[in-house]
């Protein structure tokens, strides 16, 4: 695979310059947030029908002149699954993407439920792409000879992959419900996470199931494991896992000799931060009993039958609307329009059309069939 790596600001701004007149790009992204604690924009790759580019973002800081061409609606941008590259790029970059064409959004709605590039590529294409380094870190430099081919591959098929499906989306008459999808996906940007939302610490899985104490030990676990993760720049899973803090916030380790046999806590880690994984507990069992981490009480939830009734009928509209037209019920209206719909109570495909959230070719695809159901 042949490609060229732009380390320069200087040959960024040449490449952007030769591909202006570009009628559509093949773009992806690569993040460092499966091996870093601090995840990042790590490499932006395009493709044009003939040739193929990776940019360096951390020797390129400044990427703007990228602007222009995500920015251009003559040129079609192409992706696979969009969102998660249309957030980074806004948060890390402050770019934004018009005239896009997401490949998988494509071939959903084509009916396939293997949505993997890999799994597209080799239906439509024939083609079966590498993934070997698919868990890479991306944050590394140098990037290997095999990292910088792999990451080229990414977007060198896509513009021909964006040709089959867009034919076969014109043929069966549902190009225009993708375009509407394509447009709402270019309307993403990264949001921070929610600050009144439950405390990390508790989404923990099996955290429900720890008595108060256990809960507080568990607390000071992860801030622990954060604060280590940080300091590295290490994902806190490769730090220990979440398994190991239950285990401790379970059975509180009060010597080294408590730590052997905690589920991925190495003898080496032990040494090296033993003191403090111990530390940690102490911290938590002296912790006076009235002051003690809980379990927040869920709010009281009255059953609404009718409604419920409701739901289940458009439920079972949709699903037989889906199977009508080979597509995933989820992806052709989720639980939540659903019950959205249910309690809009709509009579007509206009007001189904004002509900929040519904799209219009939801409307068009299974609007009559939902009308009928609330009947």
């Amino acid at each position: 695979m042949e490609y060229e790596y732009i380390d320069t600001p200087g040959r960024l701004r040449e490449v952007v310059d030769q591909l202006r007149n570009e009628p559509l790009l093949g773009a992806d992204t690569e993040a460092a947030g499966y091996h870093r604690y601090f995840d990042r924009l790590s490499l932006v790759q395009l493709s044009s029908r003939e040739r193929n580019y990776l940019v360096d973002p951390q020797a390129v800081t400044d990427l703007s002149p990228l602007g222009d061409l995500f920015a251009d609606e003559g040129i079609e941008k192409i992706f696979h699954d969009a969102d998660y590259d249309v957030r980074i790029l806004d948060r890390d970059a402050g770019l934004a993407i018009a005239n896009l064409f997401d490949t998988q959004v494509a071939a959903a709605f084509l009916g396939e439920r293997q949505l993997g590039l890999g799994n597209i590529a080799e239906k439509y294409l024939g083609l079966k792409l590498p993934k070997e380094h698919q868990r890479a870190d991306w944050g590394e430099r140098p990037l290997t000879e095999g990292m910088k081919e792999y990451a080229a591959t990414d977007t060198a098929h896509l513009p021909e992959l964006r040709d089959r499906l867009r034919q076969e989306l014109v043929t069966i008459g549902r190009l225009h419900w993708a375009e509407e999808e394509f447009r709402r996906r270019e309307q993403t940007r990264w949001t921070e996470p929610d600050e009144n939302a439950r405390e990390s610490w508790m989404k923990v899985k099996g955290a429900r199931d720890l008595q108060p104490r256990g809960l507080a030990v568990l607390r000071e676990l992860y801030e622990w494991r954060e604060g280590v993760a940080r300091e590295l720049d290490r994902a806190t899973f490769r730090v220990l896992g979440n398994q190991a803090l239950i285990e401790m916030a379970m059975a509180p380790p009060r010597n080294f000799a408590a730590l052997k046999g905690v589920t991925g806590l190495s003898d080496g880690l032990a040494q090296r931060r033993g003191r403090d994984i111990l530390a940690a507990v102490s911290k938590a069992m002296e912790i006076a009993d009235d002051e003690l981490p809980r379990w927040p009480r869920s709010p009281r939830w009255e059953r609404d039958v009718e409604l419920e009734a409701r739901v289940e009928s458009l439920k079972n509209a949709r699903n037989r609307r889906a199977d009508e037209l080979g597509l995933d019920p989820g992806f052709v209206m989720s639980r939540a329009q659903l019950e959205e719909v249910a309690r809009a109570r709509p009579r007509t495909t206009e007001e189904l059309a004002a509900v929040t959230g519904v799209r219009r070719w939801q409307v068009e695809a299974v609007g009559d069939a939902l009308l009928k159901g609330m009947r």
